[in-house]
């Protein structure tokens, strides 16, 4: 075991064909947690996936970035990460991430978070801002909109994949072929009686329960860091909660993408990086509320 703080390196590797990437743990108490860095020499970003996915489905948004150093890390009870941890508050997750930023970057870096890894990367903007120099939030929000409905149905969801599939081809039967199924199967972990995945449903459904207990909008609206929202053509927020939010915003433009959903990520991945990079490398000097962009 290492001690707390403590990364393993193993160096080097290929990482789904990208090479020059490093996969290594950190550990934060009890709980190890997943790291990949391409180790550019550009600005650091710190990629976050959603509820139920784990890095690999950030790697193309990684490999797009290539003048960037950029980090990847599955959130506890997600991945590659520890499985079922002890505690799966928010609070958990927004320290998770405050470490990586401490104990292995060390700079301000640009933070992106795609759903509950956007809700983890706002809050962490919010509580520290000297490690955020930009904020993106990729179909995300304050929260606080799930119900125990919606999460009766994610339960119900998950609990119908067969455990484990036979091959890939079973997979792909049962999951589909949409850009976020491709991204579970991609991900499955291969064991001697067949494919698994990479999470545990009680485990999902207690780590997006605190996500909808309550909107974080004392934390939206003290983040002063430059900020960029974007949705999917075909996303969660409709009109209404996407005005709401951008104008409480302090700092905030927007891109509406032309396609996509809310994984748009993989849905729309070349709209997503032009979007994102013309953020990344154009100055940060917006502080108008609610800025808009044309969909791109």
């Amino acid at each position: 075991m290492f001690a707390a703080g403590a990364a393993k390196r193993p160096g080097p590797a290929t990482q789904n064909g990208h090479m020059g990437t490093s996969e290594f743990t950190v550990r934060r108490g009890p709980v190890e947690l997943y790291v990949t860095d391409t180790a550019g020499t550009g600005s650091p970003v710190v990629l976050l996936h959603g509820l139920a996915g784990s890095s690999t489905e950030m790697l193309a948004t990684a490999r797009a970035l290539p003048h960037h150093r950029v980090l990847t890390m599955d959130a506890r009870g997600h991945g590659r990460s520890t499985r079922r941890p002890d505690d799966v508050s928010r609070e958990a997750h927004v320290a998770d991430v405050i470490h990586l930023l401490e104990s292995v970057v060390g700079e301000p870096v640009a933070l992106v978070g795609q759903s509950m890894g956007g809700h983890t990367a706002l809050l962490v903007a919010s509580a520290r801002p000297d490690l955020v120099d930009r904020l993106v939030l990729l179909e995300a929000g304050v929260g606080g909109d799930g119900t125990a409905e919606s999460r009766a149905g994610m339960r119900q969801f998950f609990g119908s994949w067969p455990t484990p599939f036979a091959d890939r081809s079973e997979a792909e039967l049962f999951l589909g072929d949409s850009a976020l199924s491709r991204a579970w199967i991609d991900d499955l972990e291969r064991r001697p009686d067949g494919l698994w995945r990479r999470f545990d449903t009680d485990i999902m459904i207690a780590t997006i329960e605190p996500v909808d207990a309550r909107a974080r909008w004392d934390e939206w609206t003290t983040v002063a860091v430059p900020t960029l929202a974007v949705f999917g053509r075909d996303g969660m927020f409709d009109a209404v909660a996407k005005r709401d939010f951008l104008r409480r915003g302090r700092r905030v433009q927007h891109v509406d993408l032309a396609a996509g959903g809310h994984d748009a990520h993989l849905e729309a991945h070349d709209l997503w990086v032009t979007a994102l990079t013309a953020f990344l490398d154009g100055p940060a000097t917006s502080t108008r509320r609610g800025r808009s962009t044309d969909p791109v």
